[in-house]
């Protein structure tokens, strides 16, 4: 019986991931029996993470043995999950293990001691995770029911449960039981000894069925994707990312989690949030995890960081801005009065713009269509509150240039 095909894998290391499990051994037997053939060099990882006691360190013994009379070579790694995670203030233990396995793995080919890593998730394990997702709720990207890492395989995830067990029954294969895969007082083993026989009965092929929808999700979300990416647009030197509001919500929703970033702890609250200021006005922002926020500008949503520090302020040095003429605004060097500073805006400044009435900078700035956002991170010089220069956008009518000009300034 033969539950999947090595060749893809010929001339290749590869290292199974072995809890002692009837899965992870029937994967290692599958390749310890053909390995020669497809000239595979096989070893093996045992992750024991101090979780089950006795238990644990009887699993670690019967891999031990196994591997020592099958010749293959075995890593055993040993971390202290329940003190990690005491030590770190809380956690999961589940996905405190999980990371500690990927990151042995992860070692593993940092180490160069091997090529890949197989790890032996099979259809079950995709159904139970598909069912257990939208069960507590999730989007489509949710769907990509295992995660993917360049340097894990999963040879058997297109195998049941049931030709595992039955490959493990038809070789003779010794295995361990994990005493806690029977308490269904945890959620996954309710929904592997419940509620998947239960669609099982409803359909012969749910477990088949649950996994091909699952992978159509993926197929369709990574499309999607990529076609939000390209409605992102990328400005200035402060890594700001602008969202058109138009865009259909399946695209809007995806671009907006792109910018918030893998590492922003949101929540679909958030993405409610966000989705509400394309029906409000200009300004209207979302403070998000992470120092972030998402702002209503005119027809987007733009997110950036706010600036943990305005511009210091500091006296106006004429040579800053005389170091060469450059295309830009100029401004008669004489015309500054004495006292002028280099700062950002404050409130109650007030600009008189060239050719034009004294207005505050506020309403000057809004009427040019410049963000508050923006704004901020304007460099103005000023005497007082009277802005005689906004760099890069305008100049007072008081600090133009004259037919009297000698000095010119660029800003």
């Amino acid at each position: 019986m033969s539950l999947f095909d090595l060749e893809q894998y010929r001339g290749k290391r590869v290292c199974v991931a072995l809890s002692g499990g009837a899965d992870s051994v029937c994967l290692l037997h599958c390749f310890y029996t053909r390995m020669q053939n497809y000239g595979i060099s096989l070893s093996a990882i045992h992750v024991e993470h101090g979780i089950r006691g006795e238990e644990s360190l009887r699993d670690m013994r019967f891999c031990e043995t196994l591997c020592k009379e099958w010749g293959v070579p075995l890593k055993i790694v040993r971390v202290d999950v329940p003190a990690l995670i005491q030590e770190n203030g809380g956690g999961n233990v589940e996905s405190v293990a999980r990371l500690v396995r990927l990151n042995a793995f992860r070692e593993l080919i940092y180490r160069d001691e091997t090529d890949l890593v197989a790890t032996a998730h099979h259809l079950g394990d995709v159904a139970e995770t598909i069912l257990f997702r939208l069960a507590r709720g999730t989007s489509p990207a949710g769907m990509k029911a295992i995660g993917e890492f360049p340097f894990l395989i999963r040879p058997l995830i297109n195998v049941s449960r049931e030709d595992i067990l039955q490959y493990v029954c038809e070789n003779h294969l010794p295995h361990v039981e994990d005493s806690t895969n029977s308490d269904e007082s945890y959620t996954r083993n309710y929904i592997r000894h419940t509620v998947l026989p239960a669609f099982e009965k409803i359909h012969g092929n749910a477990q088949e069925h649950l996994a091909r929808f699952a992978a159509q999700c993926a197929r369709d979300d990574e499309f999607l994707t990529e076609l939000a990416k390209k409605e992102i647009k990328y400005m200035g030197a402060h890594g700001d990312m602008l969202v058109p509001a138009e865009l259909p919500e399946s695209l809007f929703s995806r671009a907006c989690l792109l910018c918030m970033g893998a590492k922003t702890d949101y929540t679909s609250a958030n993405l409610e949030e966000i989705s509400k200021l394309k029906t409000l006005q200009t300004g209207k922002k979302v403070c998000l995890s992470g120092g972030k926020t998402a702002v209503r500008e005119y027809g987007n949503i733009v997110f950036y960081v706010e600036e943990a520090e305005p511009i210091a302020e500091r006296p106006f040095a004429e040579d800053f801005f005389v170091l060469a003429p450059r295309p830009g605004l100029r401004a008669d060097l004489d015309a500054f009065p004495a006292g002028c500073v280099v700062r950002a805006r404050r409130e109650g400044d007030f600009i008189v713009p060239y050719g034009g009435r004294k207005k505050t900078l506020k309403k000057f700035l809004t009427d040019r269509k410049i963000s508050a956002r923006l704004g901020r991170r304007l460099t103005l010089v000023a005497c007082g509150a009277e802005v005689l220069v906004v760099v890069g956008v305008e100049i007072s009518d008081k600090v133009k240039i004259t037919e009297n000009t000698k000095r010119v300034g660029y800003f």
